[in-house]
């Protein structure tokens, strides 16, 4: 009885002291205002209580993407590229424009504002930042947009809570920052729940967009994906729009962009869109040198869950592989800081033969699909790790990763 009493005891005085070690929550709103005239939107950072963050050191770029600053409480850009504020005590506001459009090397753009729509990622609207806050502060983040008049409506990869506003909470982060792909103006889109996942297709009007064959595509795949990689995330958003974007496939936060004339399975065998929602829902990123395998899990998935679906036959599957083999030809290594086109294609042959010699050493018990999981665990991922998982799965040296490709 006397050991009862102390534990009731002890739960009564954390009953009673608990509200007193609850963190503190603290509003954090972002206010978007969209300006197509000037190609610009104009962002307002309201913090509920100032006193209750020392700072934000934020990375503005060399871009000069960023400008007019107004602040409560102390602004400094005193190093290049960096812009750190201090807010004041009570209500504090950070006031500042943010250029939208960027045009690439190539041409063609990554972020674009027209008269009728604009499309872009949050994490160019709020730039990143080094936060020092009090301990216990808990953001509670949400982002409003003001649209000009005509645009019809906003959508983000964030859950939804009134009009034009969305409720931002990422629990990786310590600073809830709006990021991924965001699309306002005359829109067209289209809705529906994979597993437990609302998912939403859209594209501004009159780009030629086939959202309903996106999401049908996406039914077929979508357990087969949440098999390998056993992700639930409430809401996705996939964008889409037409020339000059660029011609291909970003993947974001709980999003994913794709150029309108991209097809769902290229001529090659392959899907840009299977390949970035590999990397929207693994996660997983690469370090020293190892983007081979944030990229040729990508693309080894974009063509391994087809063919689980059943879309991809055996024999196509081996033609894929012969297309593969004489694409990457004159690769001798995999180790590089940017995966290109042929190295991602000689890392997806490694990862076939790999994921072989896993089947058939542990007789079936294991396959690539556990190496990938016990890499989504890692902040990020190098040779060296999918090594060490391989052998431990293996209980031994791997032959397939033991090559000069990983040299």
């Amino acid at each position: 009885m006397p050991a009862r009493l102390s534990l009731l005891f002890a739960v009564l005085i954390l009953l009673v002291a608990g509200p007193a070690f609850a963190a503190k929550r603290v509003d954090l709103d972002y206010h978007v205002r969209l300006l197509p005239e000037q190609d610009q939107a104009e962002v307002r950072m309201v913090l509920e209580d100032g006193a209750r963050v020392r700072s934000f050191d934020f990375n503005l770029g060399d871009e000069g993407r960023y400008s007019d600053f107004q602040a409560d409480g102390e602004w400094s850009e005193d190093t290049p590229g960096r812009g750190i504020w201090r807010p004041a005590a009570g209500k504090a506001e950070l006031r500042y424009r943010v250029r939208i459009s960027n045009q690439r090397d190539s041409g063609r753009y990554d972020a674009m504002m027209t008269e009728q729509w604009a499309l872009f990622r949050g994490d160019d609207l709020v730039p990143a930042a080094n936060l020092d806050e009090v301990d216990g502060t808990r953001f509670v983040a949400r982002l409003t947009f003001e649209l000009p008049e005509g645009w019809k409506s906003v959508e983000t990869g964030w859950p939804r809570v009134g009009k034009n506003r969305f409720r931002i909470d990422n629990p990786e982060r310590l600073f809830d920052r709006p990021v991924g792909w965001m699309l306002a103006g005359k829109l067209g889109s289209r809705r529906d729940q994979l597993g437990q996942t609302d998912v939403t297709v859209s594209a501004p009007v009159g780009q030629g967009v086939h959202r309903m064959d996106i999401l049908t595509f996406l039914s077929f795949v979508w357990p087969e994906l949440q098999n390998v990689f056993p992700r639930d995330p409430a809401k996705l958003l996939i964008v889409s729009a037409g020339d000059p974007m660029w011609r291909g496939g970003l993947s974001a936060p709980n999003s994913l962009y794709l150029h309108a004339d991209r097809p769902l399975v290229s001529e090659n065998g392959t899907s840009s869109l299977v390949h970035e929602l590999v990397h929207v829902f693994s996660r997983i990123r690469a370090t020293d040198r190892s983007d081979w395998i944030t990229e040729g899990l990508a693309e080894y998935y974009a063509i391994e869950l087809m063919r689980r679906a059943g879309g991809l036959s055996e024999s196509r599957y081996r033609k894929v592989r012969e297309d593969l083999t004489q694409w990457s030809r004159g690769v001798d290594s995999l180790r590089t800081e940017r995966s290109t086109g042929k190295v991602t294609a000689r890392a997806v042959l490694l990862l076939q033969e790999l994921d072989r010699e896993i089947r058939n050493r542990s007789k079936g018990r294991h396959s690539l699909d556990d190496v990938a999981r016990g890499l989504m665990r890692l902040d990020k991922a190098s040779t060296q790790d999918i090594i060490a998982i391989t052998e431990t799965m293996l209980g031994g040296s791997s032959e397939v990763l033991d090559t000069r490709l990983l040299r």
